[in-house]
């Protein structure tokens, strides 16, 4: 899986106000404090994650499109510092996705098939009802028939879906999670680690060399 499969649209921003304040603990005149990268710099942002010496990440902020799959979200939920802008929503367009672009390819196809047969039948049934109604035809029964065809959708839909939100983090938050996810078994996060390598003074997120 390529980085572009994941990642997309990317904003990065701060780096050098944020190298600045990182020296304010040891500055007597903050107004000559330089955003300069130094020795120093580096000492912060490599310190063990926790100890807090390297806080001056939270400063730096990224903004980026990631496509993930549903099983890959639950999993990126659990980091409190990583937050959705916006995003795709299966609960009001599940059934207007192309399936045959919308899973991974890893996805049984048997499955993407039941899928398509679901979407189709909800949205045959959304044209009669519409029909109906322009007919003054009473259609009670058909909205509660399309509610139930929708939630079968919803809740058979695979975990190999995939999902484009507008995320905003900070160096920091990724560090902790290319600490934790570079050698995870979904492809996803191979890809996303990938990005992490990337991306400008990627040395303050990634593990120190020995």
């Amino acid at each position: 899986m390529k980085i572009n499969d994941v990642i997309n649209n990317v904003e990065v921003y701060g780096i050098e106000s944020a190298v600045r304040g990182s020296k304010y603990p040891m500055a007597i005149d903050t107004d000559a404090v330089t955003g300069e990268v130094t020795p120093t710099t580096h000492k912060l942002a490599s310190s063990k994650v926790g100890e807090g010496h390297d806080n001056f990440l939270n400063g730096i902020i990224v903004q980026f499109d990631l496509t993930f799959t549903n099983k890959a979200w639950v999993e990126l939920e659990r980091y409190h510092f990583i937050d959705f802008i916006s995003s795709q929503s299966t609960m009001h367009r599940i059934c207007r996705f192309d399936m045959d672009k919308a899973f991974i390819e890893y996805v049984d196809p048997r499955m993407v098939e039941i899928m398509k047969e679901k979407t189709k039948a909800y949205n045959d049934l959304q044209e009669e009802i519409k029909t109906l109604k322009e007919q003054g035809v009473d259609i009670t029964e058909l909205n509660e028939k399309a509610k139930h065809l929708y939630l079968e959708v919803l809740y058979s839909n695979p975990a190999g879906f995939k999902i484009t939100a507008r995320m905003t983090t900070n160096y920091r938050q990724l560090k902790t999670i290319y600490l934790q996810r570079r050698t995870h078994r979904l492809p996803e996060w191979h890809a996303f680690c990938d990005w992490v390598e990337t991306l400008p003074y990627s040395e303050f997120i990634l593990p120190k060399k020995d």
